[in-house]
């Protein structure tokens, strides 16, 4: 799959560890920077969404997205993320997600604009939430790149937290732990203006900063994108003898 990724934000919060971890299917172990687990918002554009050698197609190919995600490694320490939530407003985009991907998308109402004059974006996401009796969950983010982004340094915190080139997936139904690789030009990461956030889709994840505002802020300018397919690692069992084994070691 290629496809463009367009004005994204990232917020993100420092989390304790250990309540990472026993979120994490077996096989996968929280990552950490200066002792802490890191938990993250990313509204953002997708754009030119199709297969390798196609066409974007019109009313199909672009729509926005929403991630909730933390930071992990594989039983090979194998860095990588792992998402939580991927609210989109593409429906097709959701089916084929959950079907091929085993990604936990949402399909939701949402919005966005671009000012035409400093670049503000005004980001808006709706998604009924909590089975029987749900309620609409709806988050809202003002934000702007601010000029003088550049790409990360190994060893930044900047690097820890966007240069990733691995996605986390599992099927619960098999116990099967899978993974795909992504690829792209290093993003170019700035700081962000941002007047307007809400940890809604955090909550309803579960983790629930009770108020406190996220520790870490910033913003990437656009890149293209390259998604591969799955490969699948061990299953649960297997994988949590690895992990286990590994920590041993």
């Amino acid at each position: 799959m290629r496809q463009t990724w367009a004005h994204l934000l990232f917020l993100h919060w420092a989390w304790d560890a250990a309540a990472v971890q026993r979120t994490l299917p077996a096989g996968l172990t929280v990552d950490t920077f200066d002792g802490r687990a890191w938990v993250g918002l990313v509204p953002f554009f997708m754009r030119r969404v199709r297969p390798a050698g196609l066409c974007a197609v019109p009313g199909i190919s672009n729509f926005l997205e929403l991630n909730v995600r933390t930071y992990v490694h594989d039983a090979q320490g194998r860095p990588g993320v792992w998402f939580y939530s991927l609210d989109c407003n593409q429906w097709l985009a959701v089916k084929v997600a959950r079907n091929l991907f085993h990604l936990p998308y949402e399909h939701a109402d949402m919005a966005a604009t671009v000012a035409a004059e400093g670049g503000e974006v005004d980001y808006w996401a709706r998604r009924r939430a909590g089975g029987a009796g749900a309620v609409m969950a709806e988050s809202r983010f003002r934000y702007r790149a601010e000029p003088g982004g550049c790409v990360t340094l190994p060893g930044t915190r900047e690097f820890f937290l966007v240069e990733r080139y691995t996605l986390f997936a599992h099927d619960a139904r098999r116990g099967q732990l899978w993974a795909g690789r992504v690829a792209h030009a290093p993003y170019r990461f700035g700081a962000a203006e941002v007047s307007a956030w809400d940890d809604t889709m955090l909550r309803l994840a579960g983790f629930d900063p009770a108020g406190r505002g996220p520790d870490h802020v910033g913003a990437a300018a656009a890149v293209e994108v390259e998604i591969f397919g799955l490969e699948k690692l061990g299953s649960g069992r297997a994988a949590e003898r690895t992990t286990a084994a590994t920590r041993a070691g």
